[in-house]
């Protein structure tokens, strides 16, 4: 089957949901008109379309690592000239490094897009992006002079390595060390695992972002500092000089995502230069991070959508029983409501999506905190609803081929393979479960009522239009209301027994607000997809508020001993 990019759905999204009118009214976007980002959209699109069959062949030949050096799939050296050379790795990039600094939003677009395509190869893309990222707000003068214009363009790449065998999430168990060298570099020396393209043959340099614990510092995360750790050492001039010491000891082998080269990676007094300040590293780190959780909540979506086609195209040409005209499996009830249910779910993740990013970007474009506020509150929303999104539809795709998806000819299990990583990299879902109730509440609640009013008052408006659907996304408004003042009531220990739960029932409410506004503003399919996900998906959320709410004495009345 081929893909094809759903740029009209983020048209639509974008123009008539989460108000990107506005921001290209403001001073820094005032160039983003409509025919640009008609022209971006549909580039982006038609790229992802003439790379889809590369997602298949990083599957069945996956990255190999052969005589030290990694060796990527085949084709993946065109393809990754073709985006490199389109600029679009810089897509939002400061202009004077070399970036088109066009809205973070639509660079979330062009994201899902090429992970629809191969994701194995935007995982490359999307590193470096928060590389860059990490770089314009920590970096030195002298570094982002030196490194960002070529991490701009693609001729190096960009990694971050946080985990270590001992420390995974508690990355403040990290042991690798930074010494100081009299030169004012550093001495680096540690083992990181699970680095995505530690090392490849795309580039002619590999820059490692590396955590490190310099001579003295204190325990924990606040002991640990950010070092630039490039493969090859430049000149002050980009020039390339001698190998730094520093060896790719392995690749694992993984569930999916095989065309990704994930490294475990040797720093053996390898030569670093720290990136903001000393025990800042977190801070740095965490730049990179924010940015690539919306990346990956883009990949997210991106799965969803190809594995929805793939699903759909399957089921319009499978005939099978008798039910319906045609005989495909498509006019079947239950194949049917697979595919509504997942259609109007990839909807509201990617309204979810984007919606963070024009936060970002209005944040970036006014100075706004209450903007700032709200795009740090819909980022964990959003890496988690999305990803789990794309596991959902990836399983769901499977089950719509029946025992045809459970074999590798169809091409159907790899979507769901390739998705189960995003749930856990950049941050476990049940991470940004615990960011959400905890920092992102530390505000009284400020953001998340704000939005809360938002959502009812969209449904006041829909009343008259779409009464019933307008009075059950209200409900779900108001139930989410009460569960957030709870929370806000209770200790931490007990809103972590329900994180989960609650960042879920405000996904699936925030979901519902974007297709009731949908329903409203685009034609009959719009308002149909609507009651298919009000009818069916919003109710959800009740029972994950229940959850959210039970609090946390029923988990641990069941003892270690009870659990085994």
């Amino acid at each position: 089957m081929a893909y094809t990019a759903p740029t009209g759905e983020t048209s639509f999204i974008l123009n008539e949901l989460v108000g990107y009118p506005a921001l290209q009214r403001t001073e820094r976007f005032a160039d983003t008109t409509a025919d640009v980002t008609e022209a971006i959209l549909g580039e982006a699109g038609r790229l992802a379309e003439r790379l889809w069959p590369l997602g298949a062949a990083g599957d069945r030949d996956p990255a190999r690592l052969e005589n030290g050096r990694v060796r990527t799939t085949e084709g993946f050296a065109e393809a990754y000239r073709a985006i490199s050379d389109g600029g679009w790795i810089g897509l939002a990039a400061p202009p004077q490094r070399g970036g088109m600094g066009l809205p973070q939003c639509l660079n979330v677009a062009v994201n899902e897009y090429l992970a629809s395509a191969c994701l194995a190869l935007e995982v490359k893309l999307l590193l470096t992006q928060g590389q860059i990222d990490a770089l314009e707000h920590h970096g030195s003068e002298a570094q982002k002079a030196l490194y960002l214009p070529k991490l701009t363009t693609g001729e190096w790449s960009g990694t971050m390595n946080l985990t270590e065998p001992q420390a995974g999430s508690d990355v403040g168990a990290l042991a690798t060390r930074a010494e100081p060298q009299a030169d004012g570099s550093w001495s680096v020396t540690g083992q990181k695992i699970y680095i995505s393209w530690g090392d490849s043959d795309l580039v002619e340099n590999v820059c490692h972002l590396v955590l490190a614990r310099t001579p003295d510092a204190p325990g924990g995360t606040r002991g640990i500092s950010l070092f630039m750790v490039p493969k090859v050492l430049p000149g002050d001039d980009g020039g390339l000089g001698p190998p730094n010491t520093l060896r790719v000891l392995g690749l694992e082998e993984k569930l999916g995502l095989h065309g990704s080269p994930t490294a475990v990676m040797s720093y053996e007094g390898a030569r670093g230069w720290l990136v903001g300040a000393e025990h800042g590293g977190m801070a740095a780190m965490f730049t990179m991070m924010n940015n690539a959780r919306l990346g990956v909540a883009a990949q997210g979506i991106g799965l969803a959508e190809a594995a929805y086609q793939h699903a759909l195209a399957y089921a319009r040409d499978r005939r099978q029983g008798a039910v319906g005209g045609t005989g495909a499996i498509v006019e079947h009830p239950d194949v049917r409501r697979m595919l509504a249910e997942a259609k109007a779910e990839i909807f509201a993740a990617r309204a979810i999506a984007l919606a963070c990013g024009v936060a970002i970007d209005e944040a970036d474009a006014t100075g706004s905190d209450d903007w700032r506020a709200r795009a740090a509150f819909l980022t964990p929303i959003a890496k988690s609803y999305c990803t789990e999104v794309g596991c959902r539809t990836a399983d769901s795709g499977i089950q719509v081929h029946g025992g045809m998806g459970y074999v590798e000819d169809t091409g159907a299990a790899r979507f769901l393979r390739d998705a189960r990583i995003t749930p856990i990299y950049e941050g476990t879902n049940g991470i940004q479960a615990i960011d959400l109730v905890g920092r992102k509440l530390a505000d009284g609640g400020e953001a998340a009522f704000r939005l809360i009013d938002e959502i009812e008052t969209g449904a006041e408006t829909a009343r008259r239009p779409v009464p019933d659907m307008a009075r059950s996304v209200w409900s779900g408004a108001e139930s989410l209301r009460e569960a957030t003042e709870w929370m806000l009531a209770q200790g931490i220990e007990t809103r972590l027994g329900g994180a989960s739960a609650f960042l879920n029932a405000f996904a699936l409410v925030l979901g519902g607000h974007f297709h009731l506004k949908a329903a409203t503003r685009g034609g009959a399919a719009r308002r149909a997809l609507a009651e298919v996900y009000v009818a069916r998906i919003l109710p959800r959320a009740g029972a994950s508020l229940a959850a959210a709410q039970a609090g946390v004495d029923d988990l641990f009345a069941l003892s270690v001993d009870d659990l085994g």
